[in-house]
């Protein structure tokens, strides 16, 4: 059995000269004097190697593999919600788009729905002007022909003006419904303007709320 100081013990078991105290103090190291110098009696006792502290480099790398998995999350994040994000921009262009063709066709449907009435228009006040000009016998085949136009098409073109005076409406009833229809005539397609007179068709088209 070996007899060592309190320093050489300390160094013996990988520990502080402090812990040797403790250990001397629980009776779990026997201390001897000897010319005055505490001797620590070392036997078979383990000895304890002092843990090994991560050296700067160690730790580092532990905090850079921390840090970039940090990274790695939020970049999985953000690019989940980029993923996210552009498909619901793709789903407004979508919609817009198809809003944009739905509104064409509209459009295009309003002026077709123009065309046909301007062209009825255009056809009855010729239609009048040859009964004003032509003999007895050709105003009856226009009549007829006009007729049969008119039962084919199931509309019945007519001014305003005289379809309020077939209502036999009071002159002031009468204007009042007037500047309904001038006020709606620019945007509704069942109005139809040809100089500064109005047409409407009640057989196609129904005016309740303006009447």
């Amino acid at each position: 059995m070996k007899k060592l100081t309190i320093e050489a013990a300390a160094k013996h078991f990988g520990v502080s000269k402090e812990a040797i105290h403790n250990r001397i103090r629980r009776g779990s190291l026997e201390v001897v004097v000897e010319e005055g110098v505490k001797l620590v009696k070392v036997g078979d006792a383990k000895v304890v190697k002092p843990r090994a502290k991560a050296t700067p480099a160690q730790r580092n790398t532990s905090n850079d593999e921390r840090y970039y998995k940090l990274l790695q999350e939020q970049n999985n994040k953000l690019q989940a919600r980029v993923e996210k994000l552009e498909g619901e921009t793709q789903s407004l262009r979508d919609q817009k788009e198809q809003m944009l063709i739905e509104e064409r066709q509209k459009i295009e449907q309003i002026y077709k729905d123009k065309d046909a009435q301007l062209k009825q228009v255009l056809n009855t006040l010729a239609t009048q002007f040859m009964l004003t000009q032509a003999p007895e016998n050709v105003k009856e085949e226009i009549t007829d022909t006009v007729e049969i136009v008119e039962v084919e098409e199931a509309s019945e073109l007519i001014s305003l003006k005289k379809y309020l005076k077939n209502k036999k409406l009071s002159g002031k009833k009468s204007a009042k419904i007037q500047k309904k229809f001038m006020k709606k005539a620019s945007s509704d397609e069942r109005i139809i303007t040809v100089g500064s007179k109005l047409y409407i068709d009640p057989i196609k088209y129904d005016y309740s709320e303006l009447l």
